[in-house]
């Protein structure tokens, strides 16, 4: 059974009314279409819930819609460009820039959004130790990507500003451009050789920093708008609702889920999962986008509401914002090369 014109017109009707209301299409409205009705529902597209309830897409449904019927129109380029004014905002450090962008999309889209930071190999750019007291170290180091980390650091003997600069010149002299992966008994061994004696201080100085670079290479995940999600009638069951909940505040559920997309994207760099694409948010839709740095890292770009959300706005939404970070970071206006 294929669709025809007619069915492709009523499939459109249904799918948009129930997007805008959130309302099935009672059987008062579809009496003169029954048979194109029947005809839809045996093809798995609409599906009547209740017997008393009217027809609502399924998700199959929503793919027919997403792939065949939902025109990209630029009524969003307003949006688009307030996005675009508050991003380029100053901003000083990676993650405020993408912190703003998940901010921003949950306010504009009323769903909840989801941000990585690009997948860079953790190198290390700079180490800048600081005296707090005689026993106290604050280590900052920054990282590939301009990832900042900052360490306590205790130890056992009092150390004075010249001793500090002279760990400073070693550190940097060691690892910068250095990944964990680079760091080796070696090179420890040969760090000790021209420490003057500090040799367990430096120890100490070394598990803090490496603990630091550790957490960096942790990938960064930046949500806002998980309270949206309350506001949709059909994700309102308690149990369902606090599990979702707690999945997007789960770093490591968020990027695990995000990771899954990254890749797999179409020309336009848009992935649309509906229902059961994605099994751990069977009731949900996910749109993600990638981005990309000049130097090739990506990140992802996650949209998740309501199997009924707004797809048209959501697509080109993202669309618009990811041509516009793209030239950010094209032309580094977005993020301080220093990353301080």
């Amino acid at each position: 059974m294929e669709l025809d014109e007619r069915k492709v017109k009523i499939l459109k009707a249904i799918i948009s009314n129930y997007l805008e209301t959130g309302e099935s299409v009672g059987s008062r409205t579809i009496s003169k279409y029954t048979d194109e009705m029947a005809d839809l529902e045996e093809m798995g597209y609409i599906i009547q819930p209740h017997t008393s309830a009217g027809r609502i897409p399924t998700d199959a449904g929503y793919r027919f819609y997403v792939d065949q019927l939902m025109d990209e129109k630029e009524e969003f380029a307003e949006v688009a460009k307030q996005e675009r004014d508050t991003l380029l905002e100053r901003v000083d450090r990676m993650e405020v820039l993408l912190k703003q962008v998940a901010k921003v999309l949950a306010y504009n889209t009323n769903y909840a959004t989801m941000v990585t930071a690009p997948n860079y190999e953790k190198t290390v750019k700079f180490i800048q130790l600081s005296l707090v007291d005689e026993k106290t170290l604050l280590a900052v180091i920054v990282v590939e990507g301009n990832i900042i980390k900052n360490q306590m650091i205790h130890i056992n003997v009092s150390l004075d500003n010249e001793d500090v600069l002279k760990f400073n010149i070693l550190l940097n002299t060691f690892l910068q451009g250095a990944s964990l992966e680079d760091i080796n008994l070696e090179m420890i061994q040969a760090m000790k050789k021209q420490s003057g004696g500090y040799g367990e201080i430096l120890d100490q100085i070394f598990q803090g920093i490496v603990e630091a670079i550790h957490e960096a290479q942790e990938l960064e995940v930046y949500t806002s708008g998980a309270t949206n999600i309350l506001k949709y009638p059909e994700l309102g069951d308690i149990s369902k609702t606090s599990e979702l909940l707690e999945k997007l505040e789960d770093k490591n559920e968020v990027s695990h889920l995000l990771e899954e997309t990254t890749g797999k994207t179409n020309e336009s760099g848009i992935q649309v999962y509906i229902g059961d694409e994605t099994p751990s948010l069977k009731d949900c839709s996910l749109v993600t986008a990638t981005y990309q740095m000049p130097e090739g890292a990506k990140g992802t770009i996650g949209i998740l509401g309501p199997k009924r959300m707004d797809y048209k706005k959501v697509v080109s939404t993202l669309k618009n914002l990811t041509i516009e970070l793209d030239e950010i970071f094209k032309k580094g206006e977005g993020v301080n090369e220093n990353g301080q």
